[in-house]
């Protein structure tokens, strides 16, 4: 892999905080609106702060019912479902916990497809990889402490939320990603069609009147446009810049920056049992996305070939990210 430029490492950290923070302001936003609300309007803020860019580049929007409602599906399992599970899972778990759950994402994006035979075979370093992930993710549980807030119904969410961001970057990879639109194009439209989905589902949450601070307003605020939109731009041009190797790097930051951030300002707490859960998950989701040539070249006929194989559960730029 050639050197990566200044510009790109300084983009990637920041990536890495906007996204690892996302945790954060969720469970602030959270004090002042309902679950349900905090997704729409961090949806529709993301989308807004997408299309500008979008109409500036002149960039076409697509134009087929079927590219339209195929976008609207990976919306509900990429944006809608995962978004407002962390938005309700996080009334009652640590942002921290819910960071933490966000990493297991790849590991399920590669047994599924696996499953789903999108993806041919495991090879001997994934499978290693799934294994050590699936140690990690055992020991964050721990279920043998119930009490604990992983093992909660929160906790339950935040992984629904992880296996349904498995489910759209497979969706992505076979139906999306090769159209011919280019990421930043397909990511608003996408957030747009998320967003049109939870302003259906608004009426019918129940939610009371919001108990708006400026807390959490802020919060809701910054988790729209800089979570949600300016992400995806920073991701875009890293990926152009440098290529989705080294963007898929970021997803190893995020557990990390929600932890800190999560002990520094909300003053929650980790365990050495959920420390080392850490170590072993990130250690599995390295594995996992590794794969040798050979491994590659047996996958998809020859070497020049590998790309799709490879990129398997990292992160797309149009798939709103395993990260929040």
């Amino acid at each position: 892999m050639r050197p990566v430029k200044q510009s790109a490492l300084f983009r990637l950290a920041l990536l890495a905080l906007i996204w690892g923070s996302s945790f954060l302001w969720i469970k602030l936003a959270d004090r002042g609106f309902a679950p349900v609300e905090v997704t729409f309007a961090r949806l529709s803020l993301g989308a807004a702060a997408l299309f500008p860019v979008v109409a500036a580049r002149r960039e076409a929007l697509p134009r087929s019912a079927a590219l339209w409602a195929q976008i609207a599906l990976a919306a509900l399992f990429a944006n809608a479902i995962p978004y407002l599970l962390f938005a309700v899972a996080e009334r009652s778990v640590d942002s921290s916990t819910a960071g933490i759950i966000n990493a297991t994402t790849p590991l399920w994006t590669v047994t599924l497809a696996v499953a789903v035979r999108h993806q041919k075979s495991v090879t001997a370093r994934q499978f290693a990889g799934l294994v050590v992930g699936f140690a990690g993710t055992l020991l964050i549980f721990s279920p043998w402490h119930s009490a604990y807030s992983v093992a909660s119904v929160g906790g339950l969410e935040c992984l629904a939320a992880s296996i349904s961001y498995a489910i759209s970057y497979v969706y992505m990879d076979r139906f999306l990603v090769r159209r011919g639109m280019s990421p930043i194009t397909l990511s608003a439209c996408q957030l747009l069609m998320a967003a049109a989905l939870l302003a259906v589902a608004l009426p019918l949450s129940g939610a009371g009147a919001p108990q708006v601070s400026a807390i959490s307003l802020v919060s809701l605020v910054i988790l729209g446009v800089l979570g949600t939109g300016v992400a995806y731009v920073l991701n875009y041009q890293i990926i152009t810049s440098e290529g989705a190797t080294v963007a898929a790097t970021v997803t190893y930051l995020l557990p990390v920056v929600a932890i800190v951030l999560g002990v520094v300002v909300l003053g929650e707490t980790v365990t050495i049992s959920v420390l080392a859960g850490i170590a072993l998950v990130l250690a599995g989701v390295a594995l996992t996305r590794r794969q040798g040539r050979a491994a590659r070249r047996d996958e998809n006929g020859s070497a020049g070939t590998s790309k799709r194989q490879q990129d398997i559960g990292r992160p797309r730029p149009g798939t709103g990210s395993p990260s929040q």
